[in-house]
């Protein structure tokens, strides 16, 4: 059974960091890509970054670019992501989502399999 668990959201003071992990179970990280979209109300869906199957090739979108990174533990099956620098426009609601290609997220896609999204609250 698939299974994409995010974890590490919370209320941060802007400026503030986050670390995001998505624990898989169900395949291993060479099958599919791995990346996040977050959702805020009031607007569309967001590819936020994502990591080839392959050979990890990281992808970020423009709004988060040199503040985020992307990275995975292949001996946990986990993906996380890095956030510094948060502002209020990063409050949202993030995914992390399992594609064949990275680019069916980035575009804001939710990809073959997401998680149930972990709240990230910037304020302060």
């Amino acid at each position: 059974q698939v299974q994409l668990v995010e974890s590490g959201g919370g209320l941060v003071q802007p400026g503030g960091s986050l670390r995001l992990s998505c624990a898989v179970s169900g395949f291993t990280l060479d099958y599919y890509s791995i990346g996040w979209f977050r959702q805020a109300p009031g607007k569309e869906r967001e590819g936020v970054s994502c990591i080839t199957n392959n050979n990890g090739n990281t992808y970020y979108a423009d709004s988060v670019k040199g503040r985020v990174t992307i990275s995975r533990d292949n001996a946990k099956n986990t993906v996380y992501l890095q956030m510094n620098s948060l502002t209020p426009e990063d409050t949202a609601i993030y995914y992390c989502a399992a594609a064949f290609k990275c680019g069916t997220i980035v575009t804001g896609s939710r990809g073959r399999y997401w998680g149930q999204g972990t709240q990230v609250t910037v304020s302060s």
